[in-house]
């Protein structure tokens, strides 16, 4: 009987350490210097730059932003207009992909979170919450930053 019961102890431990030891292969995101420039209220829309990062094995997306700063969010990217100008639109297909192993740069005069409708003056300083949604991932809560670039 003593003997069953070491053996159910062993088990026990080493279901806990498989359990404690390296997570399914996926997508692994983390999002790094999250900011935004400095706006007044009176300017509807303000714009949202960050880097993504993917330490995992496999795509993901980042579909869809929201934040108490804004009444809507969009995924959008600049252009280059036929007349030289440039230009804003939703993202094509609606998602930025993050590539296993590599990033996503959401960037000044390139990919960016499109805050519609502010509720706010963007001051250098102010700090507002940003819920970014993954097709794989879920939902991972950022901060960004208003600074002066």
């Amino acid at each position: 009987m003593k003997r069953q019961a070491w053996l159910l102890v062993l088990l026990i431990v080493a279901l806990a350490a498989a359990a404690c030891g390296p997570t399914a292969s996926g997508p692994k995101i983390r999002v790094e210097n999250v900011w935004g420039r400095p706006s007044p209220k009176i300017a509807t829309a303000g714009a949202f730059y960050m880097t993504i990062y993917n330490d995992g094995t496999e795509e993901d997306r980042l579909i869809a932003a929201e934040s108490p700063a804004c009444t809507t969010m969009e995924l959008h990217e600049s252009f280059k207009k036929e007349d030289g100008t440039m230009g804003m639109r939703p993202v094509e297909g609606g998602f930025i992909a993050v590539p296993a192993g590599g990033s996503a740069e959401l960037k000044v005069g390139g990919l960016h979170v499109m805050c519609l409708d502010k509720k706010a003056d963007f001051k250098a300083g102010d700090k507002y919450p940003i819920t970014l949604k993954f097709e794989k991932s879920g939902a991972k809560a950022v901060e960004a930053e208003i600074k002066q670039q």
